[in-house]
C-alpha cells in the first residue's frame, strides 16, 4: 500500500514554486474515507496549506509525524525517467521527492488503517507543511495554531530522509534577499549613473569572507560537518546590457549555523556593510537603495539526548549513535515552540535533490517496520 500511496503523492508537481491545494485535497479525502478529520492552516494568499489530521483518541502524549509537501524543482536536471511518474527499477523507485520527503508522508498515510485497527490509545498527529523546500516558510504556522488542534503530543518525528537513523541535532539557516536599485547610464559614464551590479560585488565578496574565517574559525571537535557557519550565494540576476551601468540587481544567500551559534551577528556585520555602501550609491544617485529582506529564519535543533523524543526513536530503531547533519528541518522549529523533536525518515540526503532521485526499497521496509514498532508502542 504504501507503493501505491507514493505513485500517488509522487504525481502532484507540488514544486515550491506551485500550489500543493491538490496534494492536500487528496490527502483529505484519504482520510476522511477512513473517520479521520483534518484541517487545513493556510498561507495568507490562500494557495498553499498545511494539513493536520489526528489519527485515534484525542488525547495528550501522543506523536507527531511531520513532512513537507513540497520539493525542489526539475528544472535543467538530466533526469532518465519522468520525474513525476514514480517509476520502478530492480530495487529502487525513481521520482522527485521519493527520497525528499513524500516517502514519509506515503509511509504515515499507509498506516493509517493499522492504527485505527489497534485501537491506539494515544494519537498519531499528522502534520503536513508547504515551502519547507525554501526556508520552511510553511511550518511556522503550523506548529503555532498546534496547540489549539491537537492535545499536547510526547514527541515530533520528522521524517527527512536519514536512512532511518536518528538525527538529534541540526543547523540553522537563514536566507536573505538583498536588491540593489542603482540609476543607468551609458557604461562610459560612470559618474553619472550607479552600477547596482558593481555596488553588489563588495557585498558578495563580504559573505564569501564571513564564511571563510567563521570556517577557520570553526571548531574541528563540532559535531557538524563542516563546522561553523557557512555562507553561500545562490543566485544573482541584473543588468540589461553589457554597455548600460545596471539599474537593478538581486541575490539571494543563505547563513548557516550550529544552534548554538548567533546567526544575528553575520547579519548585522552583512547590514552595516550594506548601510555604507547605500551611502556612497545615494551620494551620485540619491533614489538608489538597498533593500535586505530575510526571507526565511528557521532554527537549528539542539542535542537533547534526554528527550522524550529521542527516547522514543531510539527504542523504535535500536540506533544509540549521536549524528548531527547540516542541512536544517522543520524540527528545530517544534523544538524552540517547546515540542521535544528530532529526525529519522527513510531515504538518503545524497539522492534529495538530485536527478533520477531514488529511494531503495529496503528503506520503504525499513520505514513499515518502523510505523509497525510505533503503532504498537501507541496501542499498548
Amino acid at each position: 500500500m504504501t507503493e501505491d500511496i507514493l505513485e500517488r503523492l509522487i504525481a502532484f508537481d507540488t514544486t515550491s514554486r506551485n500550489s500543493n491545494l491538490e496534494l492536500i485535497a487528496w490527502v483529505e479525502a484519504f482520510l476522511a474515507a477512513r473517520g479521520v478529520a483534518s484541517r487545513r492552516v493556510e498561507n495568507d494568499d490562500g494557495d498553499k496549506a498545511n494539513l493536520v489530521a489526528i489519527v485515534g483518541p484525542a488525547v495528550e502524549g501522543g506523536v507527531v509525524l511531520s513532512g513537507h509537501t513540497d520539493v525542489v524543482p526539475v528544472d535543467g536536471q538530466p533526469w532518465t525517467t519522468d520525474p513525476f511518474v514514480l517509476t520502478r527499477k530492480d530495487e529502487r523507485l525513481y521520482g522527485r521527492g521519493v527520497s525528499d520527503m513524500k516517502s514519509f508522508l506515503a509511509l504515515a498515510l499507509a498506516h493509517i488503517d493499522a492504527a485505527l485497527a489497534a485501537s491506539i490509545k494515544r494519537p498519531l498527529i499528522l502534520a503536513f507543511s508547504y515551502d519547507e523546500e525554501i526556508g520552511c516558510l510553511g511550518a511556522p504556522r503550523l506548529v503555532e495554531k498546534l496547540g489549539g488542534i491537537a492535545p499536547k503530543p510526547e514527541a515530533v518525528i520528522i521524517g527527512e530522509p536519514t536512512e532511518m537513523q536518528v538525527v538529534s541535532g541540526h543547523k540553522s539557516i537563514s536566507t536573505f534577499i538583498v536588491d540593489m536599485i542603482g540609476r543607468e547610464a551609458h557604461s562610459s559614464q560612470i559618474r553619472q549613473g550607479v552600477s547596482a551590479i558593481m555596488a553588489a560585488l563588495p557585498l558578495m565578496t563580504l559573505i564569501a569572507e564571513m564564511g571563510a574565517e567563521a570556517q577557520a574559525a570553526a571548531d574541528p571537535s563540532s559535531p557538524f560537518d563542516p563546522p561553523g557557519a557557512t555562507m553561500t550565494i545562490g543566485t544573482v540576476e541584473g543588468g540589461s546590457a553589457v554597455n548600460i551601468l545596471a539599474r537593478q540587481c538581486r541575490f539571494v544567500w543563505d547563513l548557516r549555523c550550529p544552534p548554538d551559534e548567533d546567526p544575528g551577528v553575520y547579519e548585522a556585520r552583512f547590514r552595516a556593510k550594506a548601510a555604507e555602501i547605500e551611502r556612497a550609491m545615494q551620494a551620485v544617485a540619491p533614489e538608489a537603495r538597498i533593500e535586505i529582506t530575510r526571507r526565511s529564519d528557521t532554527k537549528g535543533l539542539r542535542v537533547d539526548l534526554g528527550s522524550p523524543a529521542e527516547r522514543l526513536l531510539r527504542a523504535l530503531t535500536g540506533d544509540n549513535a549521536t549524528r548531527t547533519v547540516a542541512f536544517a528541518t522543520e524540527a528545530g522549529i517544534f523544538q524552540n515552540a517547546g515540542f521535544p523533536a528530532a529526525v529519522c525518515g527513510p531515504g538518503s540526503i545524497a539522492q534529495a535533490h538530485q536527478p533520477d532521485e531514488w529511494i531503495a526499497l529496503d528503506q520503504l521496509r525499513r520505514g513499515e517496520a518502523f510505523f509497525q514498532k510505533l503503532i504498537a508502542r501507541l496501542a499498548a
